[in-house]
Parts: structure tokens; sequence; C-alpha cells
């Protein structure tokens, strides 16, 4: 059995913009969601956000996203594929100075944003995510949905998709998550979150925005990873509801990929 990773989306600022401290946020994550620069991120923050993640033992990935400063990567962008594959590499690669700065390493790859959603369905961006990480290190796992352009497409390449749900999102009948303009798109009650978390690790479902139950599992497999985005109100208050609940249902947390054997003393304590 995987152990679940929960993880977060962290180090999005720019030069003065963006929170100083997300140590209360880390503090109850095994895995951080770094901001490669595209869109956030600046190379001091990358640094201070790998050295406060290996710090306290938190798992790095890099977030690659469009090249969308100013619309925070929530924007489509109609890159090439291959263009896109360089700008995915170029991201990766200027986390990964910063991780080995930090005493780690750049250990997984998830896509944010727009892209995130794009790659759903547009099989172009989604091949480009996949060879992108395939290119850089085929042995990353790549954090996304079941069923999804991407996901087929990382196990036709070899890559190893790991299976993700978002406890802080809402989600559509088709299991996708919900616009974040439209009704019902953010949970922020942490006692709602924790038993959307637990329900998750337990069944592999959701239940939508309609009432309708969800499968987000991959069919015959688990969930791999719970997401809870930083700029949630109350993201840390989120993750400490949700890490209890894991623990009192004696569901191992760990990094992306961990085995849970290796976690059941931390899922007990």
């Amino acid at each position: 059995m995987t152990a679940l990773a929960l993880n977060t989306d962290v180090g999005e600022g720019f030069g003065v913009w963006g929170p100083a401290d997300e140590g209360e946020l880390l503090d109850q994550v095994t895995a951080a969601n770094v901001a490669c620069g595209f869109h956030a991120g600046d190379p001091d923050i990358l640094r201070r956000t790998c050295e406060a993640s290996a710090a306290r033992g938190v798992a790095i990935g890099a977030q690659v996203s469009y090249r969308d400063l100013a619309g925070f990567g929530r924007r489509f962008i109609d890159v090439p594929p291959a263009t896109l594959v360089n700008e995915l590499l170029y991201q990766m690669g200027a986390l990964e100075v910063f991780a080995r700065l930090a005493g780690g390493r750049v250990g997984y790859v998830k896509a944010h944003g727009a892209l995130y959603n794009a790659a759903a369905r547009h099989t172009g961006h989604a091949a480009a995510i996949v060879e992108a990480v395939a290119l850089y290190d085929r042995g990353l796992p790549l954090l996304c949905q079941p069923g999804t352009a991407v996901w087929e497409r990382a196990v036709e390449a070899g890559v190893r998709p790991l299976a993700e749900g978002f406890i802080d999102r809402g989600y559509t009948d088709d299991g996708l998550l919900v616009p974040r303009s439209a009704p019902g798109a953010l949970i922020t009650n942490p006692a709602e979150a924790a038993e959307r978390a637990l329900r998750m690790a337990e069944s592999g479902t959701v239940v939508s925005v309609t009432g309708a139950v969800v499968r987000i599992a991959p069919d015959g497999g688990e969930l791999a990873a719970l997401c809870v985005h930083s700029d949630t109100p109350g993201a840390a208050g989120l993750a400490a509801a949700v890490r209890e609940a894991l623990a009192s249902g004696g569901i191992a947390v760990g990094p992306p990929g961990a085995t849970a054997g290796r976690q059941v003393a931390e899922a007990r304590s």
C-alpha cells in the first residue's frame, strides 16, 4: 500500500508579494509543491522555501506552470508543445539547484493551475508534461488525476502517475475540479475537509457538487496524494484537521510514492 502524501502549494510569491513564512502550513504536510518561477516564485523565494521544507523533512516537488506571472498560472496559454517541454524542464532545473543546496532534491512533479486542468483533456500539453518528466528523470512520480489525458500518457510512456485528490475543492460529476468562479468551488470548513479526506483515502470517492458519489481513484487502485491549496482560507487549519483525521483512521502519510509500511508508526502516533 502507498502512503498518502499530504501536499500543498508553497513559494507562491514574487518579490515583496506573497507570504513571508509558510512554516505553519509546512508543519502539517508531507510534500511541498514549490512554485518554480513561471506562475510565482523568484530565486530568493525558491531557496527559502526549499530550506524551510527540507528542514522539516517535507518532500520537495516541482510545481510547473505556463509562463504566466500576471495571471498566476490560471490562464490557458496556447504554447507549442515542444516549447512547453523546454519551459517545464527549465523550471524543474531551477528548483533542483535550490533543493540540492537545502540538502534535498526534486522528488516529484505536479502541474499548476491552468496547466493541470488543461492537461486533463489537452493531449498536446498532457504529452508535453510527460515528456518533460521522462527527459528530466523518468523515475520521478507525477501527481495528476486518473482517467485524464496526462494520466494515460504517463502510463503509456512508463512514467509513474500518482492519483491525487483535492480536499479543499469541489468536484464535478466527471471527477474534475469545479472552476473557482463557480458555486461550491472551495471547501473551507476543517471538519468537512477532514471528512472528505477520510472518505477519499478509504474509498477513493468524493461527493460532487450535485450530490453524486464520484470515484476519483484509479480503477483497481487507490489515491496516493491529497492536496490543500495554500491560498484557501484557513489552509493550515484544514491541513491539521486532515492530518488528525487520517491518523485517527490509521492511514499512513509520507512523501509521494512512499510505502505505507514505513509510515505506520507516524500514522498511529
